[in-house]
């Protein structure tokens, strides 16, 4: 018992011994002066089963330059977004590529798998105009919706 002791005390005395000095705070960088761009909305579009039928919600969206779609999985899943590219507007998929990470094929989103998993769109400089999308896997079963993008 008293060599267990002995080596708790040893070990609490090293612990306080070797906190370190505490560091100097250095002083708190600037920001930049350049303007930086307010962000635009945020919306959400939930992809779901509902009996047979699967469906965004809401299948028609209106959104404004810049703004962002968080797209849910809310049921039936796999789910995913994936724009047609002869229904978009002339110009429109480099930028919409930009504003889609980890991208499974060209202007489509990764599976979401896990329930409640989100995938975010931004819309970024994109061109105004309607975006028609589906989700793959459900495709057949006509989950087809359109986001339009204005000024």
């Amino acid at each position: 018992m008293l060599k267990q002791l002995s080596m708790v005390a040893g070990l609490s005395l090293m612990v306080a011994a070797c906190g370190g000095e505490k560091k100097a705070e250095e002083p708190a960088a600037e920001a930049p002066a350049a303007a930086v761009p307010a962000a635009g909305a945020t919306h959400d579009v939930n992809m779901q089963l509902d009996g047979t039928t699967y469906h965004y919600v809401p299948s028609e969206l209106t959104i404004k330059v810049g703004d962002v779609v968080n797209f849910h999985n809310v049921s039936g899943g796999p789910h995913n977004v994936q724009f047609w590219t002869d229904s978009i507007p002339a110009g429109a998929a480099d930028k919409l590529s930009a504003g889609m990470p980890d991208q499974m094929s060209p202007l489509a989103s990764p599976l979401l798998v896990e329930p409640n998993a989100v995938y975010s769109v931004t819309f970024t400089g994109t061109p105004v105009g309607d975006y028609k999308f589906y989700c793959l896997p459900h495709l057949a079963m006509k989950m087809v919706a359109k986001i339009t993008v204005t000024e």
